[in-house]
């Protein structure tokens, strides 16, 4: 009787590789899942505010939170299975050649052969991107309209959500296709070293986009004002100088259109820095702090008519505190250090798929068996082959995050801001109903910021001085 590993030697190259990419999956799934309902049992059990969260927690926040998160999580078990389960029928079926063969007969019809093979990949780019739309909207649709809208954060109205959703894949497309056939195109013409052409490709196309993001994409989604003049933007302005921050403009965007989530961030190289606060991050901006204005029509009124009556922001003193941890990821060089590992992660990719492109077991495995697109084969290569490799990155990465995190609340503590940054903490936890009891296992995996609990531990002594 043959042992289970005779077995699996006896298997053709081309099997092997197919069972261990799908094995993988499952096991990655599982192990999400397994941590998922660890937190999940947290969410269950911990019905009291723990004594150590008294003084900055109230009971009903705690259990709205606790509902919310409850939810948000039973959500992403049956979303994930659904993905999952998707994923596989698409391999086993042969999901993959069948759509690239619809793509070449359609790229046919248009007069493009199989010599045009750069056609043929935008076709199959586009049709997979397509289905994949479609295939998330449901799930998308729910969590919106029903688990944001049911804890207070769906300000959007179905119509708004359509338009946006349209105007998001056009605008991923205008992007994604160009990008994909010069990239396509690199790698045709640049012989045995086509990968680094790529890769410098790839560094420019990054910081292009991070450039004009804010400037050029993200105002087709939201609107961006400048921060009016007054002594918020003074006090900006002064924060930023004191620490040579080269900062040129300071928007207030209109987040609240779309959810009452909060945030802020900057962006910009060299000594062209923008900051960007969402109008939810302040409380003198948040439209859920406003009385909906009488007459005002379309979007904003049926926006507005969502609002939930309650107080949301921080207070300037806070605002500046949470820009003073933003501002300490610049001073830090995190930024810098980011995109040094990102390049250094895309530029090794990039060298393992010129080893392993002309491999023709790999496209075998996906049904591939007379040629070999270079599209399939970043594709195969970079999700599936690479994904053992993505998922101990994924994780490094997340307690890198962490320390930096650490490292930009000791900086506002450095500028005095121990005491709002502690109070800001808390605010923003409370108005996105984040719940600050978690699995040890499920936060050293996911969590990219520190607990809350651990940040204010941290910023407690500084705090009390």
């Amino acid at each position: 009787m043959a042992l289970p590993g005779e077995l699996w030697a006896e298997l053709p190259a081309e099997k092997r590789i197919f069972s261990a990419v799908l094995l993988f999956s499952w096991a990655v799934y599982l192990w999400e899942a397994f941590l998922a309902h660890r937190q999940r049992r947290v969410y269950r059990t911990t019905t009291h505010v723990p004594w150590e969260l008294g003084q900055i927690m109230d009971s009903e926040t705690f259990e709205k939170s606790r509902l919310y998160q409850l939810d948000k999580s039973t959500f992403s078990f049956w979303s994930g299975l659904y993905s999952e389960l998707e994923g596989t029928m698409i391999l086993i079926c042969g999901g993959i050649p069948f759509l690239w063969n619809l793509s070449g007969q359609i790229s046919g019809r248009a007069g493009f052969g199989p010599e045009y093979e750069i056609v043929q990949s935008l076709v199959f780019l586009l049709l997979a991107t397509l289905f994949s739309a479609l295939t998330g909207l449901p799930w998308s649709l729910y969590n919106t309209f029903v688990i944001e809208e049911k804890h207070g954060f769906n300000q959007q109205t179905l119509g708004f959500f359509f338009k946006d959703a349209i105007k998001k894949f056009i605008v991923t497309q205008c992007i994604l296709l160009p990008v994909t056939s010069l990239l396509l195109y690199i790698i045709k013409i640049g012989g045995d070293y086509f990968f680094i052409y790529a890769w410098l490709f790839t560094l420019v196309v990054s910081l292009v986009l991070v450039t004009i993001y804010a400037d050029y994409i993200a105002p087709l989604f939201d609107k961006f004002i400048p921060l009016p003049e007054g002594e918020l933007k003074q006090q900006i302005e002064t924060m930023a100088k004191s620490i040579d921050f080269p900062l040129t403009k300071v928007y207030v965007v209109e987040g609240s259109k779309r959810s009452s989530h909060s945030n802020a961030y900057f962006y910009g190289f060299f000594k062209n820095k923008r900051i960007v606060l969402f109008d939810t991050l302040l409380e003198d901006y948040s439209a859920l702090n406003k009385e909906p204005v009488e007459g005002e029509e379309g979007e904003n009124e049926e926006a507005k008519s969502k609002t939930k009556n309650k107080k949301q922001g921080c207070k300037n003193e806070e605002v500046l505190a949470v820009l003073g941890h933003e501002l300490g990821h610049w001073k830090l060089g995190h930024t810098i250090k980011n995109i040094v590992i990102s390049q250094m992660n895309s530029f090794l990719c990039f060298f393992l798929f010129a080893v392993l492109i002309g491999r023709k077991e790999l496209f075998a495995a996906f049904g591939f068996y007379e040629t070999q697109p270079t599209l399939i084969g970043l594709m195969i290569i970079f999700q599936f082959i690479f994904s053992p490799y993505n998922e101990i990155l994924s994780f490094c990465l997340t307690v890198l995050s962490r320390r930096f995190e650490f490292q930009a609340d000791a900086f506002a503590k450095e500028l005095g801001k121990a005491k709002d940054l502690y109070s800001a903490l808390i605010k923003l936890n409370k108005d996105n109903l984040g719940f600050p009891v978690s699995d040890w296992i499920f936060s050293m995996w996911h969590y990219s910021h520190p607990p809350l609990l651990e940040r204010l531990q941290a910023l407690k002594d500084a705090k009390q001085e």
